[in-house]
């Protein structure tokens, strides 16, 4: 098997999220029907799953995902394997590049980190019905400056437990780099949430979304925020935003030589030391 990268897009609209799921369209789903028939058609068969760097959600979009696959084919074949999956997948997929990884690579685990922009519109905006499946709407008025305070109190090393459902024998320990809000000054004044962690947890992104969207509309405040915060298990006053406004945006990864490093400590299981939020 030669493991190769894959550099994709797509519009997570009418897909039930990345995860091949039985009688549900996926990410992955298409996207490895469309290389078992391409490679079916080189008269090859042998490949394993498709495993991509962040599991995006059903109705999140991503503008820049990597992913890796593990395939009985050369390497110098690569090219000729990316032209014919491209021509077979769906139109709301694009692949814009397959080729062979760096030894060590892996796509999940080697990541050193996934950047997210959550969109939105409040009342002062000017709704582009052609955005209307990328940018989520609410009808009332939101402070931007009140939200982006209220998200510097979030980052850091922490327990994203209230924030998060993380999966049976895991954890929602999690080191939020960036999380920026702004509203961009482009017709519509859409407001963009900008989030860059070391990984998130699932639902974390929509979570700590719909929290500060809460203080920006005056329902809760930053005390509310911090207790929430503090909690040790998800809160359920806490909402999670619908998943249309979501985009995955950008995935980074260390030196060559550091991806086998980056995965073996990926891979542990993360605990806090005393003290930490």
């Amino acid at each position: 098997m030669t493991r190769f990268r894959l550099d994709l897009a797509y519009d997570g609209t009418d897909f039930h999220g990345w995860a091949a799921q039985p009688g549900q369209r996926t990410v992955q789903g298409a996207l490895q029907d469309a290389i078992g028939e391409a490679l079916a058609l080189a008269g090859l068969q042998a490949f394993q799953q498709v495993t991509a760097a962040g599991r995006t959600d059903a109705g999140v979009h991503a503008r820049s995902q990597v992913a890796h696959l593990d395939a009985e084919i050369e390497p110098d074949d690569a090219l000729k394997l990316a032209v014919q999956v491209a021509r077979l997948l769906p139109d709301d997929i694009v692949l814009y590049a397959l080729s062979p990884a760096p030894s060590g690579f892996d796509a999940r685990f080697s990541a050193v980190s996934r950047t997210y922009c959550y969109r939105l519109w409040d009342a002062e905006s000017k709704r582009d019905p052609m955005q209307r499946h990328v940018v989520t709407a609410v009808p009332y008025h939101l402070d931007v400056a009140a939200m982006h305070a209220a998200a510097q109190t979030l980052l850091g090393l922490r327990d994203f437990a209230p924030f998060s459902r993380p999966k049976e024998g895991g954890t929602a320990i999690r080191e939020l780099q960036r999380f920026d809000i702004a509203r961009c000054d482009d017709e519509a004044g859409t407001i963009e949430c900008w989030l860059r962690a070391d990984a998130f947890a699932q639902a974390m992104v929509r979570s700590l979304v719909g929290a500060v969207t809460a203080v920006g509309a005056g329902r809760r405040d930053p005390a509310w925020l911090a207790g929430v915060a503090a909690a040790s298990q998800r809160v359920s006053d806490v909402t999670v935003m619908p998943a249309g406004g979501l985009t995955l945006e950008i995935v980074e990864y260390p030196p060559d030589d550091q991806l086998s490093t980056r995965a073996a400590e990926a891979r542990q299981l993360r605990t806090l030391e005393k003290g930490t939020p």
